[in-house]
């Protein structure tokens, strides 16, 4: 973690600024250069407070419970902080930890799969994956140069890494431990990762030139819910992107799923080799026979981002719109029309 980003965060609960007490700093590349970073470290905010581990700001509700054996050894007064914590917020942070398990388990396993140096993100390579953010969010590498982006959900982190390198500013976020992967591997100081949830984003408000979500307020308990409290990061001018799942009229979709509502129920490795041996064949030979170029563990990926999250749901392309009218957005307009999804963006007026 940059010490820098300190400033841009906030408590996900209270919303307060956050003071820092660094444990442990390190060494790491960034820009070509030597820089020294945080690697541990906490981060309080009134009663709150998080841990940050391998770099990274854990500022999910549940990272009290997610990583108590660090915290009991750096925090000096950590039983006392944590029994008035609880004796307040026990039934909140029990409820947040139960919504957000299964989920982050799911997509923890997915992004395992992947292999940075041989798999495309969705089927996209490093100049796909930038001029798909591009045509989703009607920008260009010039217009994004003075723009600050927040990408709430970014997954493998290869995108925020490539805008990075071209000198334009981004906090990547994901619930999931990918993030750990994300982090590792970057070389810019132009992007800082953070582990947190869609739901309670830990950042400033009214801040972001423009902020994206790709595939990801789908897979939470409630899109819209989701949509609305990302919505406050973005400024007055600036930019809500997201990209979400519609609806087909297409039997094998509707059939997959309404078979997935059972089998994502099921233990997470037992689905992965359910699926491996029953979807896995299938898929694999009709996206040969039709030329598809995946890997396996290309086609992998697709098949447990279906299947196996608790949540997946899918949205009319007017319904999305009229979220964006209830919270004085204008210029809505749909960037992207795929066979699976869409990607709408709107910009914020002041209200």
């Amino acid at each position: 973690m940059q010490e820098s980003i300190v400033e841009l965060l906030r408590c996900p609960v209270t919303r307060s600024r956050f003071s820092l007490d660094i444990i442990k700093t390190t060494k790491k590349i960034l820009d070509n250069q030597e820089a020294e970073v945080i690697e541990e470290a906490v981060l309080y905010a009134d009663a709150w407070f998080y841990p940050v581990i391998k770099g990274i700001p854990r500022l999910h509700i549940e990272a009290i419970i997610d990583y108590e054996d660090f915290l009991k050894m750096v925090v000096p007064d950590y039983v006392k902080r944590t029994e008035l914590l609880f004796s307040t917020d026990a039934a909140f942070i029990e409820l947040v930890r139960r919504k957000n398990k299964r989920t982050r388990k799911s997509f923890t396993r997915e992004w395992a799969l992947y292999n940075y140096e041989k798999d495309k993100t969705w089927n996209a390579d490093t100049k796909g994956i930038l001029n798909r953010f591009m045509k989703e969010t009607d920008e260009t590498l010039d217009t994004l140069k003075h723009k600050i982006i927040f990408d709430a959900g970014c997954g493998n982190g290869v995108l925020n890494s490539l805008l990075a390198e071209k000198g334009i500013a981004n906090i990547a976020m994901d619930f999931s431990d990918s993030i750990e992967m994300a982090y590792s591997r970057n070389q810019y100081s132009k992007v800082h990762f953070i582990q947190g949830d869609i739901q309670f984003p830990p950042l400033v408000f009214n801040y972001f030139d423009i902020v994206h979500s790709s595939g990801v307020l789908i897979h939470t308990n409630n899109t819209e819910l989701s949509f609305s409290c990302i919505e406050p990061t973005v400024k007055i001018g600036g930019k809500l992107s997201v990209w979400l799942y519609h609806h087909r009229n297409d039997f094998i979709h509707n059939l997959f799923n309404s078979i997935r509502k059972i089998t994502s129920r099921l233990p997470l490795k037992f689905q992965y080799y359910l699926y491996r041996v029953t979807i896995f064949p299938v898929s694999y030979c009709i996206k040969k026979i039709k030329g598809n170029p995946q890997n396996t563990r290309e086609m992998m990926i697709d098949i447990l981002d279906w299947f196996t999250p608790e949540f997946r749901w899918e949205h009319d392309h007017e319904e999305v719109k009229t979220w964006f009218c209830k919270r004085t957005f204008s210029k809505i307009r749909i960037t992207t029309d795929e066979i699976f999804g869409f990607n709408i963006i709107g910009e914020k007026q002041s209200s």
